[in-house]
C-alpha cells in the first residue's frame, strides 16, 4: 500500500511539472499576424515591479504589425519607482505609436499615474480612480513588546539609520524628515498630472488630496478624456490608426516561471510581493481593505 501511494505521488508530481513546463514553453506572444493589430498590455494588482510591463511595451513599439497600444489598468497603485518606470516607458513609446489607457474597476494612485503617460484615458462611469497622493505606513510594536517583556538593542551608524523602527515611537524630527520626503514625491505626482492633463496647478491641488473619484467625476474634473469600456477604447484607437474592420488584439506575454504555473497567478503574485515588500516604502497606493 505504501509503495502504491509513493508511485501515485510521483506520477502526480510528474503530471504537475509536465503541465507547468508545457505552459512555460507555449506562453508568449498571442497573435496571428497581419497589419490590423492593436497591442494590449494589462496592468493588474499592486504595482511592485515594472520589468514585465516595460518589456511588453518595448516589444510592441518595435513590432510593425501593431499600430497602436491599449493599456488596461486594474490597479490600486503601488510602489513609486516602478510606477514611474512604466510611465516613462509609455511616454517614450507614444513618440513611436499611439497609446490609450482603459481604466477598469480600480485605476487609482500609481494606476492613475501610469495612465497619465498615454494620449487618451478612458474610464467606465463607475471606475474608481484618482487617489492622487503618496502614503508610507509604519507599525509600532513597542507597547506590545513591553507587556511581554521583550526589548531591543540597536547599534547604528547614524542618528536616523533606524528611522521607522517598529520597536520604538518615531520622534518629531523623524516624522518631519519623512514628511519632507513624502512631499517631494507627491510634488512629482502632481507635476505629472498637471502637465499631461493640462489642468492648472491651482485647480488640481484641491483634488489631489488622496480622494477617490468615480469615472464620471474624473471626466468632469478633466482627469480622464472619455467614458467608455475597453472595447470602446480599442475601436477608437483602431479608427485613429486607420484600421478598417475589426482589429486583432494581441498581447506579448513574458514566459512565466515554474512557480507561477504550479501555484497559480494569485498565490505566486502574493508570494513574490511578500518577498519584495519586506520594508515600508513610499507608495502611490490607494489603501484597500482585506
Amino acid at each position: 500500500m505504501k509503495k502504491i501511494l509513493i508511485i501515485l505521488l510521483v506520477i502526480t508530481l510528474l503530471i504537475v511539472i509536465g503541465i507547468a513546463l508545457v505552459g512555460y514553453f507555449i506562453s508568449g506572444d498571442r497573435r496571428s499576424g497581419g497589419d490590423n493589430q492593436i497591442g494590449l498590455v494589462n496592468i493588474k494588482g499592486v504595482i511592485i515591479d515594472a520589468r514585465e510591463t516595460v518589456t511588453q511595451l518595448g516589444k510592441m513599439a518595435g513590432d510593425p504589425g501593431i499600430k497602436g497600444i491599449i493599456i488596461r489598468i486594474n490597479s490600486p497603485g503601488g510602489a513609486v519607482a516602478p510606477s514611474q518606470e512604466i510611465y516613462d516607458e509609455i511616454k517614450r513609446v507614444t513618440k513611436i505609436k499611439p497609446i490609450y489607457s482603459s481604466l477598469g474597476t480600480v485605476a487609482a494612485s500609481g494606476g492613475y499615474y501610469v495612465a497619465c503617460g498615454s494620449q487618451q484615458i478612458y474610464a467606465n462611469p463607475g471606475t474608481l480612480t484618482g487617489s492622487i497622493g503618496v502614503i508610507m505606513q509604519f507599525t509600532n510594536w513597542k507597547k506590545v513588546l513591553d507587556k511581554i517583556g521583550v526589548g531591543s538593542e540597536v547599534i547604528k551608524s547614524g542618528t536616523h539609520k533606524d528611522i521607522g523602527s517598529p520597536l520604538r515611537p518615531m520622534s518629531a524630527e523623524e516624522k518631519a524628515l519623512l514628511q519632507e520626503m513624502i512631499n517631494d514625491v507627491y510634488n512629482q505626482f502632481v507635476v505629472v498630472v498637471t502637465e499631461n492633463r493640462d489642468i492648472p496647478m491651482d485647480k488640481l491641488l484641491p483634488l489631489a488630496d488622496g480622494r477617490v473619484f468615480s469615472g464620471r467625476q474624473a471626466l468632469e474634473y478633466g482627469l480622464v478624456d472619455k467614458l467608455g469600456s475597453l472595447q470602446q477604447a480599442i475601436r477608437d484607437l483602431a479608427r485613429k490608426v486607420g484600421i478598417t474592420g475589426k482589429p486583432e488584439v494581441v498581447e506579448k506575454k513574458e514566459k512565466r516561471g515554474l512557480l507561477w504555473y504550479v501555484l497559480g497567478e494569485s498565490l505566486s503574485s502574493k508570494l513574490n510581493s511578500a518577498l519584495e515588500c519586506e520594508t515600508p516604502v513610499a507608495a502611490y497606493l490607494m489603501p484597500m481593505g482585506n
